[in-house]
């Protein structure tokens, strides 16, 4: 079962990252927060990727290109008038990875649409977003999906505060303070999706938003599905949310890194 992640975006709410990569090759740790979700993915067994790319595409070519030059010690010897490489501490992935140019500036809907040609006719896919991790189990969201028979399942959840909160008594004593409370218990597109190969005939072309058109006739045909996860979830939409999760990697507290 293929997971596609969309990293054709540009990114404009991380302009202090983004201008100089697509915004999932922004790097969490040593590794860009793309390599992270598909980490997740692999965690639980989904090794095949699709990854939809757009701005700087260039960029996630070379990373894939020479994976094991990012990923490790390299010598280079030059002494014989060539350049011969010996990787050392090699780290392989059980990946197949397919990257595809889904347009400089084609919508979420339209980058789906485009990667038909690569999902077999009767075959469930995931779908996310190339800046969100999570600690949910992938295996049990496909579960629920297969499950409901529906075409399409999203992950809601429930995202934190952006500010902490006060407690104050009657008296307006101030009486302690919540750090980054839930926020007003709405839930909110996760951004993990699984679909049936029947999603793309919601999907009307290139300019098609995936969460305009075709996730509002899902609705309305009763085909779409929530997956409701109360765990771990955050998004790389800014500068501070980036600063946020590199801390939690630094400090060996991130929730997402299922993996050994």
């Amino acid at each position: 079962m293929k997971a596609v992640i969309l990293a054709g975006g540009f990114g404009t709410r991380i302009s202090e990252e983004s201008h100089l990569k697509p915004k999932p090759m922004v790097d969490i740790g040593d590794h860009p927060i793309l390599w992270h979700i598909m980490k997740i993915y692999s965690h639980y067994g989904f090794n095949e990727f699709i990854i939809c790319l757009g701005y700087k595409s260039y960029l996630v070519k070379d990373y894939f290109a020479n994976y094991f030059l990012h990923t490790s010690d390299v010598t280079f010897d030059f002494r014989n008038g060539g350049s011969e490489a010996e990787i050392h501490n090699s780290v392989s992935e059980s990946w197949k990875v397919s990257l595809v140019y889904t347009g400089q500036n084609t919508m979420t809907g339209g980058r789906i649409k485009r990667i038909a040609q690569y999902i077999g006719d009767d075959e469930d896919f995931f779908v996310t977003y190339g800046d969100g991790v999570t600690d949910m189990d992938i295996r049990k969201l496909y579960d629920f999906h297969k499950a409901s028979g529906k075409i399409a399942t999203m992950t809601a959840v429930q995202p934190v505060g952006r500010f902490g909160s006060i407690n104050i008594d009657e008296s307006q004593i101030v009486r302690g303070f919540h750090e980054k409370p839930k926020g007003d218990g709405g839930w909110i597109n996760g951004g993990f999706f699984v679909f049936k190969n029947r999603v793309f005939d919601y999907i009307a072309g290139d300019h098609s938003i995936l969460e305009d058109k075709p996730i509002h006739n899902l609705v309305k045909d009763g085909e779409l599905m929530a997956y409701q996860y109360k765990g771990f979830w955050h998004p790389m939409d800014t500068l501070r949310d980036k600063n946020y999760l590199e801390e939690l990697w630094q400090t060996n507290s991130a929730p997402w890194k299922l993996w050994r």
